[in-house]
């Protein structure tokens, strides 16, 4: 069922391929901390509506053992929390591979000593909107705009500037591995059982239809377009060492407008814009990071998102740091009255 938290910007609507149950929690005094997984922004998504603090490690960064991998490497685990300390101080106690893991990320040092050094100067580029979408909310525009200014207040080059990736066909891709995994893991779940109408929501069951479909040479090409993907944000990293975004492309998510029990089209379309900026990082197995750093005029939380090299979390985490520092968000509430 749907959970209101704070700040009540936050709305979260279960999800089929993700887990946010736990989101509207951290951040209360309660729950400083909360594990968390990410296929597509389910990490940094709730942390940018309940002005949180929520990265996505690496691909491999931290094992999924004792399977093997989730979503063609898409799938990643972690936590959203209050602080970058308490975020980096568990990721040094969850990083490391298991024997048998499919992918393993570079070894770092420890990401909790990173958030006690200055990043260095750093080359951040920005964008105004997804790469091959629209233009999106004014607001959200001139909250990455506030941001760059804060980047370059504090040493660091900033630039507009955008990856060469195809937005679309990533985005095809990760929902042709999710289509696909979800008839298979439904198919494992069954057990040779045939899932009555009550099993199953309306929109996992049409999903599952749709994965049922999906050919080999299909499920081929959507890992060859992660590749491809990978490789080109790998290039954009070269020249480039952070890029910002806004975390979500509209400034919040209405109770009940993504919904599990209508059509599959719908839920899609209402999913889109919350994905726009996130699911590339899943589909090349980048690191990202949800930070919040701006709020509306009625006091709701703007997350922006910073994308990093792969295996780089300890220049994430230093950025994060400084920028906690600089701009502090741990005792930030939303107005009296303030609405999604």
């Amino acid at each position: 069922m749907p959970t209101r938290s704070r700040p009540i910007s936050c709305l979260v609507t279960r999800l089929a391929t993700a887990t946010w149950a736990s989101r509207p929690w951290a951040g209360s005094p309660q729950l400083p901390m909360a594990h968390a997984t990410d296929g597509g922004g389910s990490i940094r998504i709730p942390a940018a509506l309940c002005g949180l603090f929520g990265l996505k490690p690496s691909r491999g960064r931290v094992s999924l053992a004792p399977i093997g991998e989730t979503l063609a490497g898409a799938g990643a685990q972690h936590c959203v929390s209050i602080s970058v300390r308490d975020s980096a101080a568990l990721l040094d106690s969850l990083a490391g591979s298991e024997p048998g893991d499919p992918y393993a990320a570079p070894a770092a040092g420890s990401f909790l000593a990173a958030t006690q050094r200055p990043p260095g100067r750093l080359r951040v580029a920005f964008l105004r909107r997804p790469v091959g979408g629209e233009a999106i909310d004014p607001v959200l525009v001139a909250a990455v705009e506030r941001a760059a200014k804060l980047l370059e207040s504090l040493g660091h080059h900033v630039e507009e500037a955008a990856p060469d990736y195809d937005g679309a066909a990533t985005g095809a891709a990760l929902g042709t591995i999710m289509a696909a995994n979800t008839w298979t893991n439904i198919q494992v779940r069954a057990n040779g059982r045939v899932p009555g109408p009550d099993a199953l929501e309306p929109v996992t069951r049409q999903t599952a239809e749709q994965g049922r479909t999906i050919g080999a040479h299909d499920y081929i090409r959507a890992v060859q377009t992660f590749h491809r993907t990978g490789r080109r944000l790998g290039a954009f990293f070269e020249r480039h060492d952070m890029l910002l975004s806004p975390t979500i492309a509209r400034l919040s998510l209405p109770l009940g407008e993504v919904r599990m029990d209508g059509s599959v089209e719908r839920y899609q379309q209402g999913l889109a814009p919350m994905v726009a900026f996130t699911a590339v990082c899943n589909a090349a197995g980048v690191p990202a990071m949800s930070v919040p750093l701006a709020w509306t005029d009625d006091g709701l939380p703007i997350g922006l998102q910073f994308v990093g090299r792969f295996g780089d979390e300890e220049m994430l985490f230093a950025l994060a740091a400084e920028l906690e520092r600089a701009q502090p968000w741990r005792d930030r509430r939303p107005e009296k009255g303030s609405s999604a």
